[in-house]
């Protein structure tokens, strides 16, 4: 029997083969994965990675809130935790164990209803608390590091890890992490606090993203980091990017590092136009930009 058949007749709803990754991005860009696996606990991760080993690539996809999937989809194996990775629970007074799962502003939410300080700014952050972890992600001056206590992961030989804040190296929208990882929970830093003045910067953190950044439309955010004491909006909006496109893919007009699906585009076109702000910034501002955003898979030879 194939594998594909084996791995049918043993995970049944929890794997989809060919599965359109369009979905899963917020560009609503890229092509399909051989395998979308959908894991209900870990037990069935594992049991999972140990059936595919060393047959597939595999990679771990989050929200797709900043992930650009290519148009020749992913020649390998999906993981993509399914809604029961996501929870929260409160352990004792000071600790939040929460699932990889569970969306930042789910997280941001339930700590304002609980009165539990310094979790407002995961109000205005799209994307898993798995894939916060990994990018550390963060705004107005806070990032989801100062709040780690531990993770929870596996790798892909499904070896169960805990990491302590201390042995993580985290950087500007990165850390030192495995690549192998599935990250499947972790355990933060709750601190009390005023639910009204929490509720309030909430309130003024959305507001101000409602004003600065496009929203209903499909993007996946920054397209670029900030390069030391400087904007990469600034930088692209200097070089006379604003109005480059590719396609269907452009620049938002609102705020400049937020390249745009205007419908209809595909993911070479997006590529094309971060390749040509590259080099346009490069030429007339001497600064090389570094993707923010994770691009992932196949090129499609068609296109």
């Amino acid at each position: 029997m194939k594998l594909e058949n084996k791995l049918k007749d043993k995970f049944g709803k929890n794997i989809i083969f060919k599965e359109s990754l369009s979905k899963y991005s917020w560009f609503n860009l890229g092509g399909p994965a051989e395998i979308m696996f959908k894991p209900d606990n870990i037990e069935q991760l594992i049991d999972f990675l140990r059936s595919i080993k060393n047959s597939y690539k595999v990679i771990c996809l989050g929200a797709g809130s900043n992930t650009l999937i290519r148009d020749g989809g992913f020649k390998g194996a999906v993981i993509k935790l399914s809604p029961k990775f996501s929870y929260i629970n409160r352990i004792g007074k000071n600790i939040l164990e929460v699932g990889a799962g569970t969306l930042d502003k789910t997280l941001s939410r339930y700590a304002a209803d609980n009165s539990i300080l310094n979790f407002e700014f995961l109000s205005c952050i799209p994307g898993s608390i798995g894939g916060a972890i990994i990018m550390n992600s963060g705004c107005y001056g806070d990032e989801i590091s100062n709040l780690l206590i531990s993770i929870k992961a596996i790798d892909f030989n499904c070896k169960i890890k805990e990491f302590k804040r201390d042995q993580i190296k985290f950087n500007y929208r990165g850390t030192n992490l495995p690549k192998d990882l599935v990250i499947l929970s972790v355990r933060l830093h709750a601190k009390d606090g005023d639910k009204i003045l929490i509720n309030e910067k909430i309130k003024r953190y959305i507001e101000n993203k409602k004003n600065s950044q496009p929203t209903q439309i499909k993007t996946c955010g920054s397209t670029f980091k900030n390069p030391k004491n400087k904007k990469a909006w600034k930088l692209i909006r200097d070089s006379n990017c604003n109005f480059l496109s590719f396609g269907k893919a452009s620049i938002s007009k609102k705020h400049c590092n937020f390249f745009v699906n205007e419908g209809g585009a595909s993911s070479k076109d997006i590529e094309r136009l971060i390749e040509s702000v590259k080099q346009k910034v490069l030429e007339k501002q001497n600064v090389k930009l570094e993707l923010e955003l994770k691009i992932v898979g196949e090129t499609n030879n068609n296109g």
